[in-house]
């Protein structure tokens, strides 16, 4: 989850990514046009994404897995944060980080 000055809020990566494709992958996700899918392709992987207010959700898929069930993924994480913090906005995950955290490994 970024903001849109690039700021990474709740990271969670499953294999190592360096910085600069940590960099690629935002400038991918937040310069997009919204006239476009929610789905882009980087490198053998694709990137599922979806704006929320002014953060950004994105999860890093294999190019054989179902796009919209990661779509869903997204939209249920959201619906929980917001149904624990009460209209969750991107103070509420900075203050209470561990909260948010433990919110994002069930």
């Amino acid at each position: 989850m970024v903001n849109r000055q690039g700021k990474t809020r709740l990271p969670k990566y499953y294999m190592p990514l360096d910085d600069s494709a940590k960099h690629k992958v935002h400038r991918l996700v937040v310069n997009r046009d919204s006239k476009f899918t929610n789905f882009v392709e980087f490198h053998v992987q694709k990137i599922t994404y979806r704006h929320y207010a002014g953060l950004c959700f994105s999860m890093c898929d294999d190019v054989t897995d179902n796009e919209l069930v990661y779509l869903e993924c997204i939209h249920l994480f959201v619906e929980i944060l917001d149904h624990f913090f009460s209209n969750v906005c991107e103070l509420d995950l900075v203050s209470n980080f561990h909260k948010a955290a433990g919110l994002a490994c069930l």
